[in-house]
């Protein structure tokens, strides 16, 4: 039914709230009439007895004396005989129900309401909001891309090293590849007695640290699992939490990337709840960080586990319990790129069900501490596991870090990434945004940071039909301790990315970089609104990098091509590594250590 409703500010000057329910109403049929910012409240009466309206919308954005002036407007509309004919709402800044209801008013509309909601309440019926932020879809990044090279050189010397790679691997095997196939096996009986005997011969392929776990119970030190009642309050948590949770959307145009965090607090709990949190924000998908010490460590332990160091250890259970908390939109990525348990990594996270995994020999064995031909062995068969469960993997390089040059990272990203195509998995390419070594040592961000992070995405899509995912976190190094500093460029690199039309970002909380102690969830929750407020300043606008990025782009690409024929002229991929061809010491790259000598001849 149509309604005649008038609309007043009580205030100077602000009206553009009411201007805009104005609208609503309008497109819903109904005749209004907005009164200027300075009419005095004898007139607004007035007005509303003069054009015999239905509903009154009164707006209050000043605090000052908010309860003195809406107290006397309620008192003249019942002095005029309009208060039981007509029905009057408040809303603005200042405003809270229980403002409004304590003053006389039919209600009260705070910070955030919608036009849809004064709406409902013109139209005396139930508001019921949209549930549009729970709705969302899981999203592939993978989607659309072909894996095309259009540089065909370069996609030519990759052949060669995969063939190289898949030929040196034929032949062998390793512990962690053993203990894999065991765990499958563990996962798959439902025999107890067969499962003790299963645990039995996988502690044999383990180091002293797991073995008394299997053998006499022990714990590693720091390290306890969690009690019946821990792991009860932990799946009423996470109900409750669902129960409430109406998370907002990130993204503002259908061209910003998917944004992932990071997480490995070291305890389920703590990880669930900050997961919430950054779901409740807009996170898209979250990555599960395993600690430093599990990626030295041969094999892996049992049951819901909490510890008090960095990353937050992988067992069966653990992962259960981070999968079955997540929102059903929510993308999983369980990263397996640097350890000694690479294969069982990948094989735990595709049974439990994850989306997505990570995998890059040349950062694990180079700056992740790894053996590289130990992780060469294990990374195929961690691929194989990749594409059985149809999980996309990005290959990271992280390197960069260390002070390897892109072109050097990007060879062996590319390289891995071939070799994932030729097994049957989707690579995803993950060059790092970050104010690296390199650019401090050859200054490519003296003037801006805009360049090369672009020249790298340039270069890439130069190469190969791929999806990118920026990461790990972007803006890493380019943060400071001030929290408004970091989400601002956390903020800046994210619209960045997306201008340059990449599927995915990870970023980091606040505080991540420098935090000296626990991540706190606010500062998870400051650079997701920082992120949700970049995309929605520039909307479908660009960033329009310098001629520096299409020339460093080049160049990028040349070094990638004579990295690449350095490597295939050498014959032999592990030999490549161990001598410096995609990182040198020079660069800040040491061959790992962890798992040498351990690979395993199959004859």
């Amino acid at each position: 039914m149509k309604k005649k409703v008038l609309l007043a500010p009580l205030d100077p000057v602000h009206d553009i709230g009411l201007k805009m329910i104005k609208r609503g109403l309008e497109q819903n049929g109904h005749d209004t009439l907005l009164m200027p910012p300075d009419y005095s409240q004898e007139e607004i009466i007035k007005a509303i007895v003069d054009n015999d309206v239905d509903v009154v919308l009164i707006s209050r954005t000043l605090g000052y004396g908010v309860a003195e002036i809406l107290g006397k407007f309620i008192d003249l509309a019942e002095a005029a005989g309009i208060r039981d004919k007509v029905k009057i709402g408040i809303g603005g800044m200042a405003i809270r129900p229980e403002l409004a209801a304590e003053l006389g008013f039919d209600a009260g509309f705070g910070p955030g309401t919608t036009v849809e909601e004064a709406v409902a309440f013109v139209e005396g019926r139930e508001y019921v909001p949209s549930e549009s932020g729970i709705k969302q879809n899981k999203k592939d990044i993978t989607q659309g891309y072909d894996y095309s090279f259009r540089n065909k050189r370069i996609e030519k010397l990759l052949d060669t090293i995969v063939d190289g790679i898949l030929d040196y691997t034929s032949n062998k095997t390793s512990t962690a590849i053993l203990r894999a196939e065991l765990r499958r096996q563990i996962l798959d009986s439902t025999d107890e007695s067969e499962k003790q005997k299963l645990r039995q011969e996988y502690a044999r392929y383990c180091d002293d640290v797991v073995k008394s776990f299997y053998e006499a119970g022990k714990y590693r030190e720091k390290t306890r699992p969690l009690t019946k009642d821990e792991v009860k309050a932990l799946r009423g948590y996470v109900d409750d939490v669902n129960f409430r949770m109406n998370p907002i959307k990130l993204q503002h145009t259908d061209k910003n990337p998917a944004v992932f965090i990071q997480y490995g607090t070291g305890c389920p709990f703590m990880d669930i709840a900050h997961i919430k949190s950054c779901e409740a924000w807009g996170a898209d998908g979250v990555v599960h960080f395993d600690p430093s010490w599990g990626a030295r460590t041969e094999g892996f332990l049992e049951g819901y586990i909490t510890h008090e160091e960095d990353g937050s250890i992988i067992t069966y259970e653990n992962l259960k319990s981070i999968k079955e908390s997540l929102a059903p939109y929510t993308l999983w990525q369980v990263r397996a790129h640097r350890g000694l348990n690479t294969p069982e990594t990948v094989l735990l996270a595709g049974k439990i069900g994850a989306d997505l995994t990570k995998i890059n020999i040349a950062y694990g064995s180079l700056s992740g501490g790894t053996d590289p031909s130990r992780l060469t062995v294990d990374a195929v068969a961690a691929i194989k596991y990749a594409a059985e469960f149809g999980m996309p993997f990005d290959v990271v390089t992280n390197e960069e870090l260390s002070g390897v040059p892109a072109f050097k990272a990007f060879a062996g990203m590319l390289i891995v990434s071939k070799l994932g195509l030729r097994l049957g998995g989707k690579p995803i390419l993950q060059p790092l945004f970050c104010y690296s070594p390199e650019v401090m040592i050859n200054g490519q961000m003296v003037d801006n940071y805009v360049d090369f992070n672009a020249a790298k995405i340039y270069c890439l899509r130069n190469i190969v039909n791929a999806p990118i995912w920026c990461g790990a976190p972007i803006g890493f190094l380019t943060q400071t301790e001030d929290r408004v500093q970091s989400s601002m460029m956390t903020a800046l690199h994210a619209s960045l990315a997306s201008s340059l039309g990449v599927d995915a970002i990870s970023i980091a909380s606040s505080d991540e970089a420098f935090s000296k102690g626990p991540i706190t969830a606010a500062s998870r929750i400051d650079t997701l609104r920082a992120t949700q407020a970049s995309f929605r300043f520039f909307g479908h606008a660009d960033i329009t990098p310098t001629e520096n990025a299409k020339k460093w782009a080049a160049e990028m690409e040349e070094g990638i091509e004579k990295v690449l024929e350095a490597v295939a002229k050498k014959g032999n991929f592990v030999d490549a590594l161990y001598q410096g061809l995609l990182g040198s010491r020079e660069d800040g790259a040491y061959p790992g250590r962890a798992g040498r000598n351990t690979v395993i001849s199959k004859s």
